[in-house]
């Protein structure tokens, strides 16, 4: 989620806690989140920079990279129920 989250803007990690909380119900432990950052930016996925007292992270091109294949992935695992689910409830996604 964090890869998507940050595929629309850049964020400091207190932003990136509540875009999660407004989708997911929970807001993640500190403890859990920078850790998570702190690593998906040593596998290359996104950069992050100091202004002033806040760290902004951002995608890099490897992030985009490797949040389209695991999109891809998603699609290819679960992209049947999807389309089963909406023939089913008559709903339009927009993918």
């Amino acid at each position: 989620m964090i890869l998507w989250l940050l595929s629309k803007k850049q964020m400091y990690g207190q932003e990136i806690a509540g875009e999660i909380a407004k989708r997911k119900g929970y807001t993640p432990n500190p403890g859990t989140l920078y850790p998570t950052l702190k690593d998906l930016e040593g596998k290359g996925l996104i950069q992050s920079e100091q202004i002033g007292r806040k760290r902004i992270y951002k995608l890099t091109i490897d992030g985009k990279n490797g949040l389209k294949s695991a999109c891809d992935y998603f699609y290819q695992a679960f992209g049947d129920i999807f389309e089963d689910y909406k023939c089913t409830f008559d709903i339009e996604y927009e993918f």
